[in-house]
């Protein structure tokens, strides 16, 4: 093979970066920097979308209420969901004066924990947590509650963000008294200029992968979805796999799953455990094509041959998506400055095109069929039919 030169920055190996080629979107408000960074280490361009921000309650009428009730009526059973929410409500209640009666109150409660950052908290409130699921999951939470005789018993739920009714409900129907404490709330960032680029990104296939750490976030991008006009698009782009959902894990992705849109999620719901997810989920969901004696992969812009990733600018891209979606068929001049990105003036464009795509994967791969266009060097397996 002629050796491949890459139109960007030269070929690099797929082994230490399984994401090279790849564009992943992050809509994180939290620990963004970190998740981008892990996902970069892996080749990944990375795209910061924040679908979220946190915001203090502005008025704590209602969490104040519902603390003072649980110093007066202490709760049978207090569930935290999460490690930021239950410490904001020790907080508050020191600051009015309550904690240390709500602390004596809740020791004598049988405290759950979602996770290990809500059993940190508990723990560092001079707490003891009785139980926490191994899925890190509400469901799992309140699976473990029914099974337990809830008539009359008092329940305190922190709530992360937003109501949570498919558990409170279920709690209530179950016979419990529930105290729902609102310690904080999600809301749209004050700058959506980012979340309404990827919208747009999400509906034309311009990225490759999203990546949700809240459940608040994916509703978030499907609300800006709707206000844009997008909404059919996006839901598309998600259902159809051309552009990837991955969900840290099955809260975060209820919504999108209730609505009949596959997720990618880790075994643990853990942002390092994401990012190796989505590290082998995008590199497998890729076709690969046997072209004059090469294996050649693409990706979401870049062509990986014989394991060199090429990355190459729009055009080139464009063209060689057009002859991959047929392998071996030809494809006209005249298709393929449709395809070009501001379609392209005449058809020296496309020439032009292909002569930097040869370039990037080497010059048999695509092939010249005088008066007629343009076609991949394919190479059928057995039992494959040519074009296929």
């Amino acid at each position: 093979m002629t050796a491949v030169r890459d139109t960007v920055d030269g070929p690099r190996s797929d082994a230490s970066a399984p994401l090279e080629g790849f564009t992943v979107a992050v809509t994180a408000a939290r620990r963004r920097e970190e998740l981008g960074s892990l996902l970069e280490r892996r080749g990944a361009r990375v795209v910061q979308a924040p679908a979220i921000r946190i915001v203090p309650l502005d008025d704590d009428a209602e969490l104040l209420a519902a603390t003072r009730d649980c110093v007066q009526r202490p709760p049978d059973i207090a569930v935290a969901t999460t490690g930021i929410g239950f410490r904001g409500w020790m907080e508050a209640a020191d600051g009015w004066d309550l904690g240390e009666s709500l602390r004596d109150r809740l020791s004598g409660a049988t405290l759950l924990a979602r996770g290990p950052k809500a059993r940190g908290a508990v723990r560092a409130a001079g707490l003891t947590d009785h139980w926490s699921p191994e899925s890190e999951s509400s469901a799992e939470v309140l699976e473990y509650l029914l099974e337990r005789d809830l008539d009359g018993r008092r329940v305190a739920v922190q709530l992360h963000g937003e109501p949570l009714p498919d558990f409170t409900d279920a709690l209530e129907a179950a016979g419990a008294e529930v105290v729902p404490l609102p310690v904080y709330r999600w809301e749209l960032p004050e700058d959506v200029t980012p979340l309404a680029r990827l919208v747009e990104s999400v509906a034309a296939h311009q990225v490759d992968c999203v990546v949700f750490t809240s459940a608040p976030a994916v509703a978030s991008l499907l609300e800006l979805g709707e206000r844009a006009g997008l909404a059919d698009e996006v839901d598309a782009a998600f259902r159809t796999g051309a552009v990837m959902p991955a969900c840290v894990g099955q809260v975060t992705a209820s919504r999108l799953e209730r609505a009949g849109i596959t997720t990618v999620q880790p075994r643990r719901a853990r942002i390092g455990a994401l990012v190796r997810e989505v590290a082998g989920e995008l590199p497998a969901r890729c076709r690969t094509i046997r072209a004059a004696g090469h294996d050649v992969q693409l990706r979401g812009h870049a062509v990986v041959v014989d394991g060199d990733v090429c990355e190459l600018a729009p055009a080139p891209m464009a063209v060689m998506t057009a002859l991959a979606r047929r392998p071996g068929v030809v494809v006209s001049r005249a298709d393929l400055l449709a395809v070009l990105p501001g379609g392209g003036s005449d058809e020296h464009a496309v020439e032009m095109a292909v002569t930097r795509l040869r370039g990037a994967v080497g010059a048999r791969v695509v092939q010249t069929v005088v008066k007629r266009g343009y076609r991949l060097a394919y190479e059928p397996e057995a039992g494959e039919k040519d074009g296929a």
